[in-house]
């Protein structure tokens, strides 16, 4: 296999590619934006955690006027509309969003977001951007504008569902993807591994007389030049050509004296690498494990975009430490939020849909239910003009259902501030207040003079 050696030579005469198109605005101009708070704070909590019920352009204007939280996010995850053109409802039939921005207009809509999302990093933060293969190329350009080519780290292909019996010309489509950027060259960064298979742990194939130990051999140089020391000669020998030592002369000297550098008959050194201190194997770019709910044993909420909570541990786990604040600005059933409080980080979520907020607080409150029998039969005649039955709902009415009725491990999360935009829907405020009086803090109601006189819409909370 050929090996490329990197190189710097002429690396200024290239030019970054950009993405150009109408009504794109300045950076500047979306900075110098003049903040106008249109948010009212119906809960305060200490702990830092917030939920804004609202646009999360307004959102995050908030966040950058806030000396607390600027420059001081460590990890962004976002899950925006991917342009689908579509309405998309829940398992209850509810209207979650609409994502019917496209083209031009989605790209500066989602960059106006990533501009001040870059301001709200901190220095050592990282953002994980999913879409699919919609809009994933523009948003690559827009990336790369805004963060840095040089901070690109991976384009990250997950398998979202099972094979697709298509029927049309065309391969199945079962990937989205996630871009993974930095904000720069020093960055949260915990390796995520996995244990060695079974295979790969053949491979050790010498064992160490003295100890027992099952080791493999690995070179000892690396590709590339170099003029310092790890360029130079070490026990007389020179590293091969085009080629360099991988640790100074003096490292190598003390591995040695500890029995860890293997030679070979001819005067050669290798690495002895234990199979005993191989703390598995680094995890790829290509995900297999995290794909969409598809089983009717699998606990979800019932909200048509939501992601597989163990996608999002292995993302707070590898980008950010317990104690870091994650942020995500499109949190729709509220996996992220329910994951970084789970791993005992701070977090800030937004969400402008009804339904949206419905599903964070019952999901806060009550946890995750089976996904659902499409044969259970209604046991209330009153739903069934209302609800209609699909694969998708509960074996449980949820409406019906008390908490205390439900077997299971949750801990209700109340730990949390929450920011209700002055103009949102009058569900909006109905749906916080109706939480905040079931879990037993009707005083911040009270206290705050909360007083919905609007009619009320149903949203099923």
């Amino acid at each position: 296999m050929a090996t490329g050696v990197p190189s710097n030579n002429g690396s200024s005469k290239f030019k970054p590619v950009e993405l150009s198109y109408s009504d794109k605005k300045s950076t500047s101009s979306i900075l110098n934006n003049p903040v106008h708070s249109g948010f009212n704070c119906m809960r305060h909590c200490s702990s830092g955690n917030r939920l804004y019920c609202g646009d999360n352009l307004n959102g995050l204007r908030d966040l950058l006027a806030d000396s607390s939280i600027r420059g001081k996010v460590t990890l962004v995850y976002i899950d925006p509309p991917f342009a689908t053109k579509g309405t998309f409802l829940s398992r209850k039939q509810h209207k979650a969003y609409e994502d019917d921005l496209c083209g031009a207009t989605y790209v500066e809509n989602l960059r106006e977001r990533l501009i001040l999302i870059r301001e709200l990093l901190f220095s050592s933060g990282s953002i994980y951007l999913h879409l699919d293969e919609t809009m994933i190329f523009e948003m690559k350009l827009i990336m790369d504008e805004l963060f840095g080519s040089s901070n690109y780290r991976n384009l990250i292909v997950r398998k979202k569902c099972n094979p697709k019996n298509y029927t049309r010309k065309t391969y199945g489509n079962i990937t989205d993807f996630i871009l993974f950027y930095s904000k720069g060259d020093q960055y949260v960064w915990n390796r995520p591994v996995e244990p060695l298979s079974e295979r790969s742990s053949k491979e050790y194939h010498y064992t160490e007389p003295e100890t027992g130990r099952r080791f493999m051999k690995v070179p000892v140089h690396a590709p590339g030049t170099r003029n310092g020391a790890t360029g130079g000669s070490w026990r007389g020998k020179l590293p091969p050509p085009g080629k360099h030592w991988q640790y100074t002369p003096q490292t190598l000297d003390e591995m040695d004296a500890r029995g860890e550098i293997f030679w070979s008959r001819n005067g050669n050194p290798r690495r002895k690498v234990y199979l005993d201190d191989h703390s598995g194997v680094g995890i790829q770019d290509i995900w297999l494990d995290f794909k969409d709910a598809h089983n009717q044993n699998i606990k979800i909420t019932g909200y048509p975009t939501e992601k597989n909570p163990d996608l999002l541990r292995r993302i707070v786990q590898a980008s950010s430490n317990p104690g870091d604040l994650v942020l995500d600005c499109y949190t729709g059933s509220g996996t992220t939020l329910a994951v970084a409080n789970e791993m005992q980080r701070h977090w800030i979520g937004m969400d402008n849909s009804p339904e949206a907020i419905s599903t964070i607080l019952k999901r806060f409150e009550r946890g995750l239910l089976p996904m659902g029998d499409y044969v259970k039969a209604k046991s209330s005649k009153a739903n069934k003009a209302f609800d209609q039955q699909s694969c998708f709902d509960t074996l449980y009415d949820a409406a019906q259902v008390r908490p205390s009725q439900l077997v299971s491990s949750h801990t209700p999360i109340t730990d949390f501030s929450i920011y209700v935009q002055k103009d949102v829907y009058t569900e909006i405020h109905s749906i916080v207040e109706k939480w905040m009086r079931r879990n037993n803090l009707s005083e911040d109601v009270e206290r705050l003079g909360i007083n919905i006189r609007d009619p009320i819409k149903q949203v099923g909370i």
